[in-house]
Formats: structure tokens, C-alpha cells, sequence
């Protein structure tokens, strides 16, 4: 389908905490997948690991070759990990599609923070609705599924970091509600694979860890890839004067490089640049020169 389908969510799905659902590809995710800057191998390792997950991978025996389906991406916050799960799941629909495989993904958003979590035992009984009845209720049909769990370290927290006396047990129950929530989901619903994203893989529970199939580390872009991402920025703008080949960007790229600065915040730079560059340049009146990219970064 060309464009983004959202499927309506029943309140049960939503009690359960499931807060979208939509069918894929959609022609408004390909910059999601196609915009992200990532080291080389990244997107086509994650790639892979989803289509063989959703494919052969979960025929094979779970002792001789256990899969989980269960991809985990981690890093700090503005690295692009949750955008990247969105595209990702695009790109895994757009050629499941393209060799006539499966018509497309149902993609389902979790919240982890939607679940109940004020009285005991509540958290586990809403993790235990999620794996055994939300998401296999969307997955009944065989259908490929994806479901992103962002910030997975709210749903399964680290059991080595809390502790009985001074957490509630509910901490404990939930994180094994989560571990045999995926197990159930692997064994019965092969067509369903989990993308989790982490800022803190610290606080992930280590039975969790080791269930991920393939885990993707993006860390603060290069000097290089900022480059990449400094141009795709500024091809949004109307018109410019700077050199996008030039010395002088890849200097400052260079810079930036150095502050270890996240991609999210090397884009906004060129927001800053075209709001503190005066009115003319905010309305487009003035093309946006390298000058003004300097300024804002030395004001950054």
C-alpha cells in the first residue's frame, strides 16, 4: 500500500499498552529507513536479521539454533534508534512484499509507561495481557508482525539492580513476566519479531539480554557521517550557498566529531543556524550560508 494505514485499536489492545498499529510499508517510513546515518554493515545486518527471523530462522530447532526473534538496538539518546526500528520494519515490509513473500508488517508500537504500575502485581498482569493475548490476538492470522518495545529497560529492569528490600517485588515479577511473555510469543507466533531500543543496556534484565538475537550499538555519528547528515539537512532547505564538498564542512564536521555530538542534535544545529541567523534568513528570504552554520555551532 502506498500510503500509512492505521488499524483501530480496541480498548483492550490499548489497556494492554499497545498505543499504535499500522499496516506496512507506507511511502512516509522510507525516510525513516533511508535518512538515518549508520556505520557500514549497520542497516544490512539489522535487515537480515528480521527477514531471516520472520523466515527460516524460526523452523529451525530452538535447542540446535535458538532465535527469539528478539532484536535489540542500544545507545545514547538522539542516535536514532527508534526511527531506525520504524524503518526498519518499512524495509523488512518492502521486500517481503517485492518477492512475493507476505503482502507487507503489521507494525505494533508498545508503551511500556502504559501499563499499570501503582499496586502490586498489577504490572504483571498487564505484561502478562500484552504477551498473551495483545500481540498474539494482531499476530493470530500469520501475518508478519513487528513490534518495537521502545525503552525496553522500563519494561524489563535489570533484577541485578533492584533488589527485594528496597524495590517492590512487583519489579521482579514483571521482568519474569516479560521473559516468559517472549518465550510464549517465540514458541506460538513464529511470525511476530521484537525490536526493543535501550538508552541504558545497564538496567536491561541479563535473561532478557540473552535472548536478543542481534544487538546493534549506534553511538555519536562520525566526522564523516555527520557530513552525511549535515547535507541531507540542508537538502531540506530552499536554497543554499554553502560548498557541500567543500574543506570547511568537513572541518566542522570534524569538530562536532570531536564533542561526540549525537545526530539529533548535529540537525538542529541547522535549525539554530536558520533561526539565529536574523528574519530575512528565517523566512527564506537569505540563503543560509556556512557562516551562519559557524555561528551556530560556536554558540552550541
Amino acid at each position: 500500500m502506498s500510503n500509512e494505514s492505521a488499524f483501530e485499536l480496541s480498548p483492550a489492545n490499548r489497556q494492554a499498552g499497545i498505543s499504535a498499529l499500522v499496516d506496512l510499508p507506507a511511502d512516509q517510513w522510507t525516510e525513516r529507513w533511508d535518512r538515518i546515518i549508520t556505520p557500514p554493515g549497520v542497516k544490512e545486518r539489522l535487515l537480515n536479521a528480521m527477514l531471516f527471523c520472520l523466515g527460516p530462522g524460526r523452523k529451525m530447532s530452538d535447542v540446535g539454533l535458538p532465535v527469539h526473534g528478539l532484536i535489540l538496538l542500544s545507545g545514547p539518546p538522539g542516535t536514532g534508534k527508534t526511527t531506525l526500528a520504524h524503518g526498519l520494519a518499512d524495509r523488512a515490509a518492502r521486500e517481503l512484499r517485492q518477492r512475493g513473500i507476505a503482502s507487507g508488517v503489521r507494525f505494533v508500537l508498545i508503551d511500556p509507561h502504559a501499563l499499570p504500575s501503582e499496586l502490586l502485581g498489577q504490572s504483571q498482569r498487564g505484561i502478562a495481557r500484552l504477551f498473551e493475548r495483545a500481540i498474539p490476538d494482531v499476530a493470530h492470522d500469520g501475518a508478519p508482525v513487528v513490534v518495537l518495545i521502545d525503552e525496553v529497560e522500563g519494561l524489563a529492569v535489570s533484577r541485578r539492580w533492584t533488589s527485594t528490600d528496597t524495590n517492590p517485588a512487583d519489579v521482579h515479577r514483571s521482568t519474569e513476566a516479560v521473559l516468559t511473555g517472549l518465550d510464549h510469543v517465540a514458541r506460538a507466533h513464529p511470525n511476530v519479531v521484537f525490536v526493543a531500543t535501550t538508552n541504558f543496556p545497564e538496567a536491561v534484565d541479563e535473561a532478557v539480554l540473552s535472548r536478543v538475537d542481534i544487538l546493534e550499538v549506534l553511538g555519536p555519528p562520525s566526522a564523516d557521517a555527520i557530513v552525511e547528515i549535515l547535507r541531507d539537512s540542508l537538502s531540506e532547505l530552499p536554497n543554499t550557498t554553502m560548498d557541500l564538498a567543500g574543506d570547511r564542512l568537513q572541518s566542522l564536521a570534524d569538530r562536532l566529531a570531536e564533542r561526540s555530538i549525537d545526530a539529533r542534535q548535529v540537525r538542529k544545529l541547522v535549525f539554530r543556524a536558520m533561526v539565529s541567523g536574523g528574519t530575512d534568513l528565517a523566512l527564506g528570504s537569505r540563503a543560509l550560508n556556512m557562516d551562519d552554520l559557524e555561528r551556530a555551532i560556536s554558540a552550541s
